[in-house]
């Protein structure tokens, strides 16, 4: 079992960033029970294809119900911590603000998922990964001259500086509650995040390494001739990172760049047509041949795979960094650890799936679980 064994969390059912940090802290190991609406949640999937909602158990609690909002507050007084990701003041509309829930239990940490965050002038206002990454530097530094701005999947609002950093937030609340045995509110907001993750960039930026160049004309962002993908032969792609000179030195050898205008690596305004030359050379072979030459080198190269070949690349494959479960290819838990290792407790669960068995083992006595019935606080699993 890994690492956060022991840890009781309480989910209050959301779609995308939240579900992705509960994943993770299910993957390492705590126990995370779910509380969905009646009927489930269509946009944050309710099916066993739904890899963000694995490992938690369920319950289906109507909270427009008084009755369930209470059972809720009794689940909160046994648990460490709480995650949601509504906007700003919607759990307190519901009675389940912090000052409620840290009142029921003063050591619980509350983790607030939200895009922009609890203030500030856009805190109540709707917006997607997209919108949080454009205020931080990070959309605008995607892309080139031709497509403008090129949205990087929702890899980075949502879940790297959403469900990632809400995570994390909640493993340094709760290791701070264990040695001061009081409970704190988890600001996690997706903008903050993705400006975390820009730190390297605004380092290099700092330090002069990041000269305000045009979009796509920089070296980390596709411009350098030594950093980036390149179309083969067969229509698959290759990619190089060959930054650091004994890499550069590599590459140029193993392709045979023996002219003097390789030899000025960081020189930007060379960039465009030592790339064109790449474009031409990497065209003239496949991509598994690429592969065959350079990819037990240090060149710093890898084949661009598919998300249905991932499996098919020998590394990927020797340590299972994505696996099978429920017939669905999913990444496995990570990080890795040496003695507590982390693993899928179980499938995605549909909505009430666990009703009488989370409530129960959570203190519940069995005519508490039908009085939630009777008043129609608990719905029947969907």
């Amino acid at each position: 079992m890994g690492p956060l064994k022991g840890l009781k969390i309480i989910e209050m059912v959301g779609i995308g960033p939240a579900p992705h940090g509960c994943m993770m802290l299910a993957d390492m190991g705590a126990e995370i029970i779910r509380v969905d609406r009646p009927g489930g949640n269509a946009l944050g999937g309710s099916s066993r294809g739904a890899v963000l909602n694995r490992g938690r158990k369920s319950i289906a609690l109507d909270l427009k119900n008084p009755a369930a909002v209470e059972a809720v507050l009794k689940l909160i007084e046994n648990a460490d911590g709480l995650v949601e990701g509504f906007r700003p003041g919607v759990m307190e509309r519901l009675g389940l603000g912090p000052e409620v829930c840290l009142a029921r239990n003063p050591r619980l940490v509350f983790g607030r998922m939200t895009g922009w965050g609890q203030d500030g002038p856009l805190a109540k206002r709707a917006g997607h990964d997209i919108n949080y990454i454009a205020l931080t530097g990070a959309l605008d530094s995607i892309g080139d001259q031709e497509r403008g701005p090129v949205p990087p999947l929702n890899l980075v609002g949502d879940f790297g500086g959403g469900g990632m950093m809400l995570a994390f937030g909640m493993v340094c609340g709760l290791l701070e509650a264990k040695s001061s045995g009081k409970g704190q509110v988890v600001d996690a907001a997706m903008v903050d995040g993705a400006a975390a993750l820009m730190a390297g960039i605004y380092s290099a930026k700092g330090v002069g390494r990041w000269p305000n160049r045009p979009r796509g004309e920089n070296w980390l962002d596709g411009g350098a001739h030594f950093y980036g993908s390149y179309e083969c032969a067969d229509g698959n792609w290759i990619c190089i990172g060959s930054i650091e000179p004994q890499f550069y030195a590599l590459l140029r050898q193993t392709l045979g760049l023996d002219g003097a205008e390789w030899d000025d690596q960081w020189t930007p305004e060379g960039w465009p047509a030592l790339k064109q030359k790449l474009v031409d050379i990497f065209k003239t072979k496949s991509r598994a041949e690429w592969t065959e030459i350079m990819g037990d080198t240090d060149i710093c190269f890898a084949p661009v795979m598919a998300m249905d070949e991932v499996l098919d690349h020998p590394h990927i494959a020797a340590r299972q960094t994505f696996i099978h479960a429920d017939d669905v290819l999913q990444p496995a838990p990570a990080p890795r650890f040496s003695r507590t290792t982390p693993e899928i407790q179980s499938s995605p669960a549909f909505a009430g799936e666990h009703n009488d068995e989370v409530l129960s083992a959570w203190g519940f006595a069995d005519a508490d679980i039908a009085a939630l019935k009777a008043k129609g606080a608990l719905a029947d699993p969907s």
